[in-house]
């Protein structure tokens, strides 16, 4: 398992409120919209990252990390796999405290760069199951 429950605990209570999505777009159908709209609802300011740099949810999106003209605290990221560890440098290089894989996004060589640069970071789960899990005192998957 990539992120223990402490690390999952950390990001989603103490690393920030301000979550890039990056593969976030008006799209309905798809995981990220859902899970923005949870994240929303817990607290969180999310913002779209998505190269069309749509509103969502009531939120400027930008077209990249690097658009974005204010500091991000954690760096959710919804593309497939082989596009993931680039999304992780740029969380590096953008200042952000953690960087959030989602399910079935795995890149252990990122995963290392990203812990390494001091980031916290969890690979394989998901934030919208996670939270109520954490507000119920469920702090760890099977």
């Amino acid at each position: 398992m990539y992120g223990d429950a402490e690390t999952v605990r950390k990001i989603l209570t103490e690393d920030g409120d301000t979550w890039a999505l990056v593969g976030l777009s008006s799209n309905r159908g798809r995981a990220a919209y859902g899970v923005a709209a949870v994240l929303q609802r817990f607290g969180k300011r999310i913002v779209p990252v998505h190269p069309k740099a749509e509103t969502v949810h009531g939120e400027q999106g930008y077209a990249s990390l690097e658009d974005i003209p204010f500091d991000v605290d954690v760096v959710d990221v919804f593309v497939n796999s082989d596009l993931a560890g680039d999304i992780a440098d740029q969380a590096v290089a953008k200042g952000a405290k953690a960087v959030w894989f989602q399910l079935d996004v795995i890149d252990e060589a990122a995963y290392e760069r990203t812990r390494a640069a001091g980031l916290d970071m969890v690979m394989d789960r998901c934030p919208a199951i996670e939270i109520p899990r954490l507000r119920q005192g469920l702090s760890d998957r099977p």
